[in-house]
């Protein structure tokens, strides 16, 4: 059985086990991939009504996105000096076809196997570097657990100032140095 599916505005004949290159589609590596069939040919002969095809189905895995070939574009016109080379490599998509159905409907054959990486993925912790703000300590690295982070507002509910108010009693302090510098001088 096989059937010719349109993506990307191209037409392409599958059918089961066969990989093919489609216009890139937004949808991440390992994900399924429905695509619309415009006809299929089995072993009791063509499907060619409308209805039937409306509803059958191509069913594919994505196995990964790469870039095709470079494509040269070369403009030149004669005894004018004037020379263009620009490139261009296409995004593309790689499908592997897992089942044609003429109902629509994924057997669990066909369905895509869940990804073992995005798994191990979601079990580690997320850890970020923090560098430290001193100047002696400046080369310092440190690795943090971000459960071990606390935010500001836990910080501030302990009974310590905030930033903000830290920076208005230095401006006070520093009005205060230059009221009484002022009276030196006199």
């Amino acid at each position: 059985m096989y059937a010719i599916v349109a993506t990307g505005g191209k037409q392409y004949k599958v059918a089961a086990g066969d990989r093919i290159e489609v216009e890139k589609l937004d949808v991440e590596q390992g994900g399924a991939v429905a695509l619309d069939v415009v006809f299929v040919s089995d072993k009791d002969g063509i499907v060619i009504d409308a209805e039937k095809l409306a509803v059958a189905k191509v069913f594919a895995v994505v196995v990964e996105h790469f870039k095709g070939e470079k494509q040269i574009i070369f403009k030149f016109k004669k005894r004018k000096g004037y020379k263009r080379l620009r490139g261009h490599r296409q995004n593309l998509t790689r499908l592997e076809i897992l089942e044609v159905s003429l109902t629509g409907i994924a057997t669990k054959a066909s369905e895509p196997k869940a990804s073992a990486a995005k798994d191990d993925d979601a079990d580690k912790k997320s850890v970020r570097k923090v560098a430290a703000k001193s100047e002696s300590d400046a080369d310092l690295v440190e690795t943090v657990d971000e459960s071990d982070l606390v935010t500001e507002t836990e910080v501030l509910a302990e009974g310590e100032s905030s930033p903000e108010a830290d920076t208005a009693t230095e401006s006070e302090d520093v009005e205060g140095e230059a009221a009484t510098g002022d009276e030196q001088d006199d």
